[in-house]
């Protein structure tokens, strides 16, 4: 509270109070010394005179000059023996201007050093809050937009004036009667004093008259150096609220509940010492009466304060009392419709954004996020150029807008509005990772991993920006320097689970299964999400522990049953465990539900293949090849795998054209070659399947196989030639 503007003006009252109260303690010292010599003078004798100690007797008591206090010890002067039919306050305001003149006291700065060292030291420590406070914000001060204050920016002198002194009367009664409380005062919720017959004028006037009558009490009180708790009320109620009048300079707000706390306080010494002095002027009822009242007004405080807590306890009771008590205000109905589109309903988020729009049609982040909800890309277009329109600058308009132009394939276009996202939000982390993603598709390696490093170097909390730097430096070929941005990206958010996940991924792909699972793990207890069990099942089935891969996915797919790769994935695992029958069945209703499911038919191919169900088999790959898939790798083992079921059924001929096609579509298919060897082999084509077995050879050099089939083929050859030979002798 102390680095805050409002908490701030603390040390400003107990200056004043110092100056006012405490340091001119002496001053009333020395008036009662002066009435008690002259009551102890006899007034017919001028020359004698009485030697005054230095305590004088107050209230049956004896009080002491103190040490630092403005006080003075001068014997009495035959001036001030003149002056004895002048009245108590007269030689109150005499001493008072002696002391600031230091014409009756050559030693006031030395009397008045305790109060100038305490004034120097908390002037000190106020330079210093206020400078560690400019640090913080960077060496400027905040800027606001109209809907922040919009007083503040009209251009009319009068209306500034008229609105500024309104508020001034709107915050008393808010102390006063604390009926319509709001988070938020902004946009429309006050509208402007435009006019001086605006009857809200009234209320300031009369605000004026009370602090008039007030500070006039205030005086009046100091001349009899009494009522210190008008001026320690008033001082409370006054200077907190100073930084907040827009008196110096422009605040970020209409209203703000919150800068009240210290002048209540202020409020609450005037309403007791006010409550106090009506009691002395009261008889025995009148005082119960006013008792009784001031207890009502404390339940009906303490009810009200109690209700209004209600609404802090959950981020939707909160936004949505800001709707119930300032419907005509648009920033609580955007801040409701932000509650809205988190929570995903959408619907209701839209009309209030709409609503919000229609209260204040210059709100750019209501439409930009208006944009977001939209399903219509043409609309969705519209409404982020429109808050373009009115803010150049909206970095998440440009980041928005960027996309849907990647989205329809202008990419150029879209680099232009990311930078220009990253030029005016430069801690926008999401913006840097788009723009990079954007520069990697286009093969620009060099320019997607300079945004990278300079969103980084800008945004060094963003762990998603470390994560997504890691998937980038994977794909280029840098593993090793990926793991550290994804260590940063897990310690800078220990529960980002997708971090552990593609960790746990970079390590299978290098072979450390063990450090794979920990991380799959790790990211389980963060959260048991499908996405995280899938990786871990696929583990599991590739190292042949088939039943924790079964456990696993089973969970994966209750936790998502309409996801047909996981339900995929466990038939998958149940056709390896031998439970064909639940795998073909699982398969077969996932083809009814997508008749276009390329891996269903590879997968129930395999299945009956296992079965030894060679026509079934063919019969589902046959309907895989009908579904005409684009990528001609997929359609090369698509022939390899026709081929093998032809082989099984013994149609070498129709097999060896299956996997002529494999090859002719991937010649890097090794397999498809040795079975085509194969096939020549049989057929005693030894010259031709040699040369196949040599091509895979090229291919697989280790394979023990293909090598086995060469040395039986040389076996072959050499009998061949050997019966040959005795065949010509």
């Amino acid at each position: 509270m102390l680095v805050k503007e409002t908490g701030i003006t603390v040390f400003g009252v107990c200056l004043v109070y110092d100056f006012f109260s405490l340091s001119c303690s002496g001053l009333k010292l020395r008036n009662g010394r002066v009435h008690q010599r002259f009551a102890w003078q006899p007034a017919a004798s001028s020359s004698a005179s009485l030697q005054i100690p230095l305590s004088s007797r107050e209230n049956g008591k004896h009080r002491f000059a103190q040490k630092g206090t403005w006080n003075s010890c001068h014997p009495t002067s035959p001036e001030e023996q003149r002056s004895s039919s002048l009245s108590v306050s007269n030689k109150a305001m005499r001493a008072i201007l002696s002391y600031l003149t230091a014409n009756h006291n050559q030693n006031f700065l030395y009397t008045a050093r305790p109060f100038l060292k305490r004034a120097a030291l908390v002037i000190s420590y106020v330079l210093l809050v206020l400078y560690f406070r400019l640090w913080i914000m960077g060496g400027s001060m905040p800027m606001f937009s109209e809907q922040d204050n919009p007083a503040s920016f009209s251009p009319y002198l009068l209306t500034r004036f008229l609105t500024y002194s309104y508020l001034l009367a709107f915050n008393a009664w808010l102390l006063l009667a604390p009926i319509t409380l709001c988070y938020d005062w902004q946009v429309g919720s006050i509208p402007l004093i435009e006019s001086i017959w605006d009857a809200r004028n009234l209320a300031t006037i009369l605000l004026v008259v009370v602090m008039m009558l007030l500070s006039l009490h205030c005086i009046t009180a100091f001349k009899r150096l009494e009522h210190r708790e008008v001026l320690v009320g008033l001082l409370f109620l006054v200077f907190p609220f100073i930084p907040a009048s827009n008196l110096f300079f422009r605040v970020g707000f209409v209203v703000a509940e919150r800068v009240l706390y210290m002048p209540s306080m202020g409020y609450c010494i005037l309403f007791v010492h006010g409550f106090k002095k009506l009691c002395t002027w009261l008889n025995k009822c009148g005082v119960t009466a006013m008792t009784l009242s001031a207890l009502l007004l404390l339940l009906l405080f303490s009810w009200k304060t109690v209700k209004q807590n209600e609404i802090w306890l959950s981020r939707e009771s909160l936004f949505s009392s800001g709707v119930k008590t300032l419907p005509h205000n648009a920033k609580v109905h955007y801040n409701y419709a932000n509650f809205l589109k988190d929570q995903g309903r959408h619907n209701e988020a839209i009309y209030h954004y709409k609503t919000a729009l229609k209260l204040y049609p210059r709100h750019a982040s209501a439409l930009n996020n208006l944009g977001t909800l939209t399903k219509d890309l043409v609309e969705a277009k519209e409404y982020y150029r429109r808050a373009l329109q009115l803010n150049p600058q909206h970095n998440r308009a440009l980041f928005n807008l960027g996309n849907l132009i990647k989205s329809q394939g202008k990419k150029e276009e879209a680099i232009t509005l990311l930078r220009d996202s990253i030029k005016y939000g430069p801690e926008f982390a999401d913006a840097y990772s788009s723009l990079a993603s954007l520069l990697a598709e286009q093969e620009r390696f060099k320019e997607a991993e300079e945004v990278y490093k300079a969103g980084i170097e800008n945004c060094p909390e963003s762990s998603d920006l470390h994560n997504n730097y890691g998937v980038f430096l994977v794909d280029t070929g840098a593993p090793e320097k990926a793991v550290s941005h994804y260590q940063q990206a897990i310690q800078l958010g220990p529960n980002h689970h997708v971090a552990m996940v593609n960790l746990g991924r970079l390590y299978r792909s290098l072979g450390q299964n063990k450090e794979a699972e920990a991380w799959y793990k790790r990211a389980l207890k963060v959260s048991r999400k499908a996405e995280i069990l899938s990786p871990l099942g696929a583990l599991y089935y590739n190292t042949g522990r088939y039943e924790e891969a079964l456990q696993v996915y089973r969970e994966a797919a209750v936790l998502q049953p309409s996801n047909k790769e996981i339900r995929l994935a466990l038939a998958q695992v149940l056709a390896m465990m031998g439970r064909t029958k639940e795998a073909e069945k699982m398969t077969n209703h996932i083809v009814t539900e997508d008749a276009e499911c390329l891996e269903c038919y590879r997968l129930l191919s395999a299945i009956y293949s296992k079965q030894e169900n060679y026509a079934k088999a063919l019969e589902a790959i046959d309907k895989a090849l009908q579904l005409k898939p684009k990528d001609p790798k997929v359609i090369s083992e698509l022939f390899f795998t026709k081929g093998n079921q032809l082989r099984e059924q013994n149609l070498l001929e129709k097999a060896f054209e299956s996997y002529k096609l494999a090859v002719e579509l991937n010649p890097d298919q090794a397999q498809a070659w040795m079975n085509m060897g194969g096939i020549e082999h049989i057929k005693g084509n030894y010259v031709t399947a040699r040369g196949y077995y040599k091509k895979a050879l090229e291919l697989v050099p280790n394979s023990k196989l293909l090598k086995e089939n060469l040395a039986k083929l040389d076996r072959l050859e050499k009998r061949l030639q050997e019966v040959r030979g005795k065949d010509h002798t």
